[in-house]
């Protein structure tokens, strides 16, 4: 994809965003926009931080490395978003800026013990399944007070909120109910853990619903790049 449609891509995905604060009485600039940038080339994040985008997200951890050490020039704040494996927190925690996709004790462990000190605390965000899909990662929501306490008490890492990837919905009113599920668990997280502030769930397919339902962040990848090949 050309820079000029990646450009015009954005633009339109950042009026949406727009439209839909205002639309739900969302503050203006409310949301933040995360590039995802899995198996999309350096040259493609490039062009999309040339159109205004500073955060990218990464599944792939191998692919990941190399794109951050291409566009180290750039002043762009990386968040890795896939499954995590033991085997591949210390990159992780040596190379991102952000992690949304916590969803174990240990992993959670291994992420502050591999962050080096001298760095910023890590950002994370802990992952909720909430449609209960066998196929996704993520806790149950009666497994989150325990990890989000854990989270608060080691080093190294800062705890900012929840992420989850709903399962596909056509119809708007379930797109907005699992993220108001989400949402409402951010809430109640949030009154034990009041810096809490980031709710990551939104995706191209479903952003005005996240945006509703009070998302902070929205994660676009197909609307940005286009459909993957």
């Amino acid at each position: 994809m050309d820079n000029d449609l990646i450009a015009a891509n954005i633009a339109k995905v950042l009026q949406q965003v727009s439209s839909a604060q205002e639309k739900y009485q969302r503050p203006p600039d409310s949301v933040r926009v995360m590039a995802v940038s899995k198996t999309q080339s350096a040259e493609a994040v490039r062009d999309a931080a040339a159109a205004g985008l500073t955060d990218f997200g990464e599944n792939y951890l191998q692919e990941a490395l190399e794109k951050i050490k291409s566009c180290a020039d750039l002043a762009l704040t990386w968040h890795f978003i896939g499954p995590i494996q033991s085997n591949k927190t210390r990159a992780i925690a040596e190379h991102f800026d952000w992690v949304h996709s916590v969803d174990r004790e240990k992993i959670l462990r291994r992420l502050s013990e591999q962050r080096d000190p001298s760095m910023a605390p890590l950002n994370l965000c802990i992952q909720v399944n909430v449609s209960g899909e066998d196929s996704k990662s993520g806790i149950t929501p009666r497994q989150l007070a325990p990890i989000l306490a854990l989270a608060t008490q080691l080093p190294n890492i800062r705890l900012r909120g929840l992420m989850a990837i709903p399962a596909p919905a056509e119809d708007f009113g379930a797109q907005k109910a699992a993220c108001d599920s989400l949402a409402s668990l951010f809430e109640d997280a949030r009154k034990e853990h009041p810096t809490l502030d980031t709710l990551s769930i939104g995706m191209s397919a479903d952003l005005e619903a996240a945006v509703a339902a009070g998302s902070t962040m929205v994660r676009i990848g197909t609307a940005i790049f286009g459909a993957r090949r």
